[in-house]
């Protein structure tokens, strides 16, 4: 089932850019659809592996922010600023979400001493997409300063615990993985929202996106 998910989640992303491509409207909103509710599944068959509290916890709220993704996929299917806006909601709170998770099995004031210097680089990153965003963002600011502090705490939490061994280590590779590739697309979503709305910022936006969801989910297989 999980394996299966995956590859109807990877297929779909490839269908989904030839869509975004084409400019193909139905083929879109299905091919995303799809490639959402798949690594959804992945979440909620994995999310109930394992019996260790602690990491029942961390299934459940990962489960919680693969929804809140899947919701924010299908928000940003609209255009304009309120499905925009909506979208970005979701996203926020699918990121707290992983946030949670990673307090539950590193207490957040554990951070510092754990991540080390690593924490620097999603903090750099962040503030420097921020800095650039910056004179683009207008009313937006507030809600796109408050995303930015979301999904760098996000993978700051990710690499503390990696650091602290908080999750075999297969398990806390792939989390890692997967909130940097989410941190990345972001900046393809910003780029095409603030920027320079082109096919490019999708090509590369968008799998990374997927695979980011796939490689989150799949920290839950085998807990």
């Amino acid at each position: 089932m999980i394996v299966v998910a995956t590859l109807v989640c990877a297929l779909s992303c490839a269908v989904l850019v030839v869509a975004e491509w084409r400019g193909l409207a139905g083929l879109r909103i299905a091919s995303k659809l799809v490639a959402s509710a798949a690594f959804v599944a992945i979440g909620f068959q994995a999310a109930h592996i394992g019996h260790d509290p602690a990491r029942v916890g961390y299934g459940q709220w990962l489960l919680i922010g693969l929804v809140l993704g899947a919701v924010g996929d299908a928000a940003l299917l609209g255009h304009g600023t309120r499905p925009f806006l909506a979208g970005l909601g979701a996203f926020l709170l699918g990121h707290l979400a992983y946030v949670a998770a990673t307090i539950g099995l590193v207490p957040i004031d554990a951070w510092p001493t754990t991540t080390g210097i690593g924490a620097l680089i999603p903090v750099v990153a962040g503030g420097a997409a921020l800095a650039l965003l910056w004179p683009r963002l207008g009313s937006m600011r507030v809600p796109v300063i408050a995303y930015v502090v979301a999904i760098v705490a996000m993978v700051v939490g990710a690499i503390a615990v990696a650091r602290a061994h908080a999750l075999p280590e297969t398990q806390r590779m792939r989390l890692v993985i997967g909130a940097s590739l989410f941190f990345v697309s972001d900046l393809a979503v910003a780029r095409d929202r603030f920027v320079a709305r082109t096919f490019a910022n999708r090509l590369w936006g968008l799998p990374a996106y997927y695979a980011g969801q796939l490689f989150i989910a799949w920290s839950l297989v085998g807990l």
